[in-house]
């Protein structure tokens, strides 16, 4: 797969290039993915704290493992996207010179990198704990060239992991894995501390939602796969979960108005062409997914592309929407639901 998790704008990723031209981004300065404790130390102090240091749970469930292994894929994703939207800035790339405020934002995002890496060295010290063994970086494409593009996608993907970590801390309780809950629970506030952050830096208020839009693990897992360069991760296949064909979002700017938006997905994957049959999902805050009829569906070679209803008004639609492909008419209780019979998605859409 080869697709952002935006608005299905890709360009090309000119200021990573000089970064890292063959995606490899471990390991890092500070030792990344195995640190020293010397190096360790210097990361906490970077992070404003510590690794937690009680012991583990005595156990984990086979499903406590598979949501272990998903936090620590993301994880090291976010560590090298921050380490190169550090270098970016550090450096003013062209794109990345800040001007007034230029410090304060390196300041906050070295902070954010640390807290992060802090992240990636719990949960795959846990998966090592539980002798699981811990899950490898992969080589990765970020599509971003200026800092703006950056902090849109930075704010896209912390909000996809809001809505995952819901997903986590549920599965974790349904599968007695309790002694996890409060540790994944601090991360999650941490995550929505930063996006509180970038949404300042869009020009957006703090605070977007009372009630977060909830996603799943595999739509998770799937958006993530579109910042891999295939074949590079060595481990990934020890993660049990879905990965879905993609779904392009293909209206830009979408404004908080009821409207009609665009999508695309291959038709090699469809597995037919009964249109009739296929909806549109869409998962916002907490409420019942949204079910709509394609509409103007047009084939063109491999490619289908179709309109679908938003209905903003009726729903408030702020925040992260997650949109997905079905074969059926629901009605989903839940968004776990669609993902069961999803066959194209995650298409986020910001608004």
């Amino acid at each position: 797969m080869d697709r952002p998790m935006t608005n299905g704008n890709r360009t090309s990723p000119a200021a990573k290039r000089d970064f890292s031209p063959d995606g490899k981004y471990f390991p890092t300065p500070n030792g990344l993915p195995n640190p020293t404790q010397d190096q360790i130390l210097q990361i906490q102090k970077a992070a404003f704290g510590t690794l937690p240091n009680g012991p583990p749970p005595a156990k984990v469930s086979e499903e406590g493992l598979t949501n272990l292994r998903l936090l620590a894929l993301n994880e090291l994703f976010e560590v090298a996207f921050f380490t190169e939207l550090i270098h970016n800035v550090t450096n003013k790339v062209h794109g990345y010179d800040l001007g007034h405020g230029h410090n304060y934002v390196l300041d906050s995002l070295k902070a954010i990198q640390s807290q992060e890496e802090l992240h990636a060295l719990n949960v795959n010290g846990a998966l090592k704990k539980f002798n699981a063994g811990p899950i490898e970086p992969c080589r990765y494409s970020f599509p971003v060239t200026d800092f703006q593009s950056a902090i849109n996608l930075a704010a896209t993907f912390t909000d996809l992991v809001l809505g995952t970590l819901q997903d986590v801390n549920f599965i974790f309780a349904q599968n007695g894995d309790a002694g996890l809950v409060r540790g994944v629970s601090s991360v999650l506030g941490n995550e929505a501390e930063q996006e509180g952050f970038y949404h300042v830096l869009q020009s957006k208020r703090p605070t977007t939602l009372p009630f977060l839009t909830t996603s799943v693990r595999d739509f998770a897992f799937t958006a993530l796969q579109s910042f891999f360069i295939p074949g590079s991760c060595p481990n990934i296949g020890t993660i049990k979960l879905k990965t879905f064909a993609p779904l392009n979002v293909l209206t830009t700017g979408i404004k908080p108005v009821t409207q009609s938006l665009k999508f695309s997905f291959s038709l090699s994957k469809s597995g037919g062409s009964d249109w009739e049959s296929f909806r549109i999902v869409y998962i916002n805050q907490q409420n019942l997914p949204v079910v709509k009829k394609l509409q103007n569906v047009d084939v063109k070679g491999d490619v289908v592309t179709f309109h679908a209803d938003f209905p903003f008004d009726e729903f408030t639609m702020n925040g992260l929407t997650i949109a997905a492909v079905v074969k059926g008419d629901g009605p989903f209780p839940t968004a776990a639901a669609v993902a069961d019979v999803a066959i194209f998605g995650p298409g986020l859409i910001e608004v």
